[in-house]
């Protein structure tokens, strides 16, 4: 079994958690400003074609979660409550530690929303909602499923001490399953596998609607696949080993 910590509050005043929280602010947020920036440039530029806006979102959001899981080394590259949650699960990360990932990745979101907000004058943030016909139940299910199969991706290519022959390439093939996730589930549930990026819209345009589903779904469903992954593969790492070079408390994130 993964070896859970709680942590300490004296983490906060650690400088390599002060560092790791302010990499995580600045790359939730740029990952929030292209994502939701293209879902309104989809919104403002739609022909008819929600199949055409649907990818071009998905492509955004492919490219800058691998850039920026790239670019998040010091602090691994979160960007997402579901992530830590699932690496917490995996023993990675101190819970205290995750509190105060969680906080940040919000506060980012909410950042980059208000900025687009605006840059846009004022133009509709929009929310993830579930689409007609799709109800709580199966809209929790939908980020279940969708949510798992990123973290078990993320731990597959980029946690996983023996990834081999992918190894390197943990932040592209990521990228890729949040494209093809998004294109899979965007037109049903919206596809956020992300509480922090469906937070951000949601608190500037003042809509919650339907806002539960997105936390309730990918903490399930990241907690899960952390927890399943580092139990039944990895099978009890030793806790000194390190991950792209990244060491908190002896607890790694990728």
């Amino acid at each position: 079994m993964a070896k859970l910590a709680l942590g300490s509050h004296r983490e906060a005043t650690q400088s390599d958690c002060i560092k790791a929280l302010v990499v995580e602010f600045i790359t939730t947020f740029l990952f929030v400003f292209a994502g939701v920036g293209s879902s309104m440039a989809a919104d403002k530029y739609s022909d008819g074609s929600g199949l055409v806006g649907l990818f071009a979102v998905a492509v955004t959001h492919a490219l800058v979660v691998a850039v920026m899981i790239s670019a998040g080394h010091i602090s691994g590259g979160h960007l997402n409550p579901a992530v830590t949650l699932g690496l917490f699960a995996g023993g990675h990360i101190t819970l205290f530690r995750s509190f105060l990932y969680w906080i940040d990745q919000l506060l980012a979101s909410s950042a980059a929303c208000f900025l687009l907000n605006y840059l846009t004058g004022g133009m509709t943030t929009p929310i993830h909602s579930l689409a007609s016909g799709v109800g709580y139940l199966q809209g929790v299910i939908w980020e279940i499923i969708l949510t798992f199969s990123l973290l078990f991706i993320v731990y597959a290519t980029i946690v996983d001490p023996k990834k081999g022959s992918i190894d390197g390439l943990g932040p592209t093939l990521t990228g890729f399953v949040v494209g093809a996730n998004i294109v899979a589930g965007g037109a049903f549930s919206g596809a956020s596998m992300n509480p922090a990026r469906s937070f951000g819209p949601a608190l500037v345009s003042g809509d919650w609607t339907d806002h539960w589903v997105y936390w309730v779904g990918p903490l399930i469903g990241g907690g899960v696949a952390g927890f399943i992954y580092e139990n039944f593969f990895i099978h009890q790492i030793p806790c000194s080993y390190s991950l792209r070079g990244i060491n908190f408390l002896n607890y790694d994130v990728y």
